[in-house]
């Protein structure tokens, strides 16, 4: 069975070597092609042809914008043969317009997934991610192990909406923890205490947290270089505000978090890792 695979990113491009590397045929298709070629894979010329010749096409784009294009543009996969095909979604989207991709591709007789990941670069080279899902469940267990290649831990979650719902809920805590960690190892710093040490003691204490230990070395080394970029962040954010105020329900820390990645976008930031709010404290 032949896997196709939409976004060569960061992640995207980490995601399809694991696919790769578990002996999984792939054919890719990335807007910049040239991010293709470390793969070593089959190459198709549009979502159309990519779908036409595949199973199963994962997707991990920036946003609900970029996967509304590859579904929809000229050549996009819904103007492919899609019947029977499903099409997994590991895209962070807006809880809303992703209910408008389940509607696109039932209309095309193929089965959308929604699937957005839990984790970055590292633990995606290591099968270690989350997924959550909602969508179709025999179309997940028919999935389930090319998603298995990828992430440890599945979530079925069911009701169209609920996984990408979550996913902005987790990254909440997630922009939370990194604000709060930088916050802290740049005011450990200003007070007398080498940045390592500051680290280390977090690390035994109350800062022990995965998020932490993923970004231990990056800030440090103040090696910014992107795992999860601070425009991601920042628009994850965005959506989870949007989602507040569908539920007329006040949304406190989130604000803050976000209006603080926000900094880091103005001051030219957007591409690099998101731990490099960092930067903004310690320059305070």
């Amino acid at each position: 069975m032949k896997i196709g695979f939409i976004g060569l990113g960061n992640l995207g491009s980490t995601m399809a070597k694991r696919l790769i590397s578990e002996g999984i045929t792939l054919v890719v298709w990335n807007r910049t092609i040239e991010k293709a070629k470390s793969l070593r894979c089959e190459t198709a010329k549009t979502p159309s042809e990519l779908v036409s010749n595949t199973d199963i096409v994962f997707l991990n784009l920036f946003d609900s914008d970029a996967v509304e294009s590859v579904m929809t543009e000229k050549q996009g996969i819904i103007h492919g043969e899609c019947a029977g095909k499903i099409v997994i979604d590991t895209t962070t989207n807006h809880f809303e317009r992703v209910l408008y991709f389940y509607s696109l591709l039932e209309e095309r007789q193929a089965v959308y997934l929604e699937a957005p990941v839990l984790g970055s670069v590292i633990p995606a080279s290591q099968g270690l991610l989350t997924i959550l899902v909602s969508g179709d469940q025999r179309a997940l267990e028919k999935a389930r192990p090319y998603m298995e290649k990828i992430g440890r831990n599945i979530f079925y979650l069911g009701s169209p909406g609920l996984a990408t719902k979550m996913k902005l809920i987790n990254n909440l805590v997630l922009g939370s923890f990194m604000l709060t960690l930088a916050e802290a190892i740049a005011l450990g710093e200003k007070v007398g205490i080498q940045k390592e040490e500051v680290i280390n003691i977090l690390l035994s204490g109350a800062g022990n947290s995965m998020v932490l230990n993923a970004k231990r070395e990056k800030l440090l080394k103040e090696d910014f270089s992107p795992h999860f970029s601070s425009a991601l962040i920042y628009k994850d954010l965005h959506y989870l505000q949007d989602l507040a105020r569908s539920l007329n329900t006040p949304l406190f820390s989130a604000s803050v978090v976000k209006e603080l990645f926000g900094m880091g976008l103005a001051q030219g930031l957007s591409n690099q890792d998101f731990s490099v709010v960092y930067k903004i404290f310690k320059d305070l």
